[in-house]
Parts: structure tokens; C-alpha cells; sequence
């Protein structure tokens, strides 16, 4: 799969490094942790780790190189991530552009990759300058999700084909989860009125939910990539909310909200609560599991656009 790559020759001159040095470094501890024989698998990031280790069930060791909590485009990849890369049995990455930083290094590690989402139609960002490219959060949705598992299930099996029945039955279970959880969200925003069926958020991350779903969708910005929102697409935000009396508004948990507090400000819109996306909770958190995030998602949005108490 073709990738665009914006180069930094800091993080490349990194990897050769530490690639130099990985015959003569230990494993990272976890392989140890998880038994001589389990493989090692590394995600990009934490929603992956959490899909894929669904699917691998006691077979494997599932880790992500972000942390909780991180912004997952413009990620700076450290020393230890690509010590973790070398050692790894296996690299899953969302692919559709969403790790650039990633690609910087991988195809110079020798160990199996796959991108999860191949099969996914994607959808593409209508606006500003990554317009016509795919929009990578192709995870929020449940039903692409099940694509990601059958890629998962797929790749973990060429790895360990002696657990490939484990992987296929753990895999089938799983989208029967997604399945529910799809169906859960459609039937409760099925039941609000045509003029709250708007999700206005920070970022453009909900296109795919927003489709599933039957929402129209409206953004700030295409893409985390900006510092700030500009001013006009700050007003043309509130024009939006104003035009459609949408009666609450969101963003997402891995970037400010001081734009979208400006929307709030300027119209009849009340904040209707943080949303999750590119990462998990901790484990006492709200979202510390995929499924969690999509039912903790989508219930925010019904309580936000209906006005009811979460």
C-alpha cells in the first residue's frame, strides 16, 4: 500500500541508529513477561492494541507504542519505540495516511506488517489541504472494525498457524460485539428528531460514525493538524450550529477545546461533553476498551443533542 511520507531526517538518522545497535540490545521485557514462544505484537496505538488483543486472546503479547492519552498524527517516535519495533513479531498500523511518523522507519525493520485497514472504504476528507486523501478514522466505525478483525485474524494466523482456530473463533465473537454495538448506536440516534441529527466536533474524526449513524456531520478542522483554529473555521462552525439550531456540541479528548468553547459562546449550543477517539482510557477510566469508547461515544452524543443528563 502507497504511503505519502514527510521525511525528517532527525528521526531516520534515529532509526539507522538504533537498527545498528539491535543485535547487540536486549528484547524489550515484555516478550519475556508473555513466555519465550508467545509472539510480540505492536500497534500504533492503543485503540488497535486493545482490537487486537481481542483477537489474539492468551496467544500473543499485544502493545502499543503510544501511550493513553496521546495525539496519535503528528506522533514523535523515540529511541525505545523503534528498539520495540525490531523486536517485534508482528507491526499492525491503521494505514490511510494516519501514521506518516511511522512509516519513516517500519519498512526498514525486517519483521511482518500489515495495515488493518486494507478492504476499508474510506472515506475522503471533503476539505482544506489533505482534501481528496482518505480520512484515516475509519476505526469509528463498529462494521469497519469487523474488517480490522478479519485482517487481524488473518496476520495473527500466518504467525502462529498452530493458533489460527483460537484466533478465527476469538475473531468471529468479537464481531458479533462490534455487530451489537453498530446496531445499538443506529437504533437510539434513529430516535432523535431531523434537526438534532448533527454532530459538530473538533476535528473531522466522525466521518465514518456520522455515516453509519445518519448524521450530518460538521467540523473545525479536517484534520488535527493545526495548532488553532483559524477564525473562519471557527465561523463557519457557528454559522453551521446556528443555521440548524443544533443544540450541543463536542470535541474530542486528545486536543483542546478552547475553539469549540468559542462556538458555545457565540451561539445557543451547550457543550455536550469530551468525545474519544484515537486513544483509550486507563483501566478505571471511561474507555479502556474499544467497545467502551464506541457505547461511551454514542451516548454522549444522544445526551448532548437531547438535552438529557448524563
Amino acid at each position: 500500500m502507497s504511503r505519502s511520507v514527510n521525511p525528517r531526517a532527525g528521526t531516520i538518522a534515529l532509526a539507522a541508529t538504533v537498527l545498528a545497535l539491535a543485535g547487540c540490545s536486549q528484547p524489550p521485557a515484555s516478550r519475556a513477561s508473555a513466555g519465550e514462544d508467545a509472539p510480540v505484537v505492536l500497534t500504533t496505538f492503543t485503540v488497535l492494541a486493545d482490537i487486537a488483543a481481542n483477537v489474539a486472546g492468551e496467544h500473543a503479547s499485544v502493545e502499543s507504542i503510544t501511550k493513553i492519552g496521546a495525539e496519535i498524527h503528528h506522533y514523535e517516535p523515540t529511541p525505545r519505540d523503534i528498539t520495540k519495533a525490531v523486536h517485534a513479531d508482528l507491526i499492525l498500523d491503521n494505514g490511510l495516511n494516519l501514521e506518516s511518523w511511522f512509516a519513516q522507519f517500519v519498512e526498514e525493520v525486517d519483521v511482518p506488517h500489515v495495515v488493518v485497514s486494507e478492504g476499508v472504504e474510506a472515506m475522503d476528507i471533503a476539505e482544506d489541504t489533505y482534501a481528496g486523501k482518505p480520512n484515516p478514522h475509519a476505526w469509528m466505525s463498529p462494521l469497519n472494525v469487523q474488517v480490522y478483525v478479519d485482517n487481524i485474524t488473518a496476520a495473527l494466523s500466518d504467525l502462529a498457524p498452530e493458533h489460527a482456530a483460537d484466533f478465527a473463533a476469538n475473531g468471529q465473537a468479537y464481531k458479533v460485539e462490534l455487530q451489537a454495538v453498530h446496531d445499538e448506536l443506529v437504533t437510539a440516534l434513529a430516535a432523535l428528531p431531523t434537526n438534532e441529527r448533527a454532530l459538530v466536533t473538533c476535528e473531522g474524526a466522525f466521518s465514518y460514525l456520522a455515516r453509519d449513524a445518519g448524521l450530518t456531520e460538521q467540523y473545525i478542522w479536517a484534520v488535527n493538524a493545526e495548532l488553532q483554529a483559524t477564525p473562519q473555521q471557527i465561523a463557519a462552525a457557528i454559522e453551521f450550529v446556528d443555521a440548524n439550531e443544533v443544540p450541543a456540541v463536542f470535541c474530542e479528548s486528545t486536543v483542546s477545546d478552547k475553539a469549540m468553547r468559542q462556538v458555545v459562546e457565540a451561539t445557543d449550543a451547550v457543550f455536550g461533553g469530551t468525545l474519544y477517539v484515537d486513544s483509550l482510557s486507563e483501566a478505571g477510566g471511561p474507555v479502556p476498551t474499544y467497545l467502551d469508547l464506541i457505547r461511551y461515544d454514542a451516548s454522549t452524543i444522544i445526551d448532548g443533542l437531547t438535552g438529557r443528563e448524563s
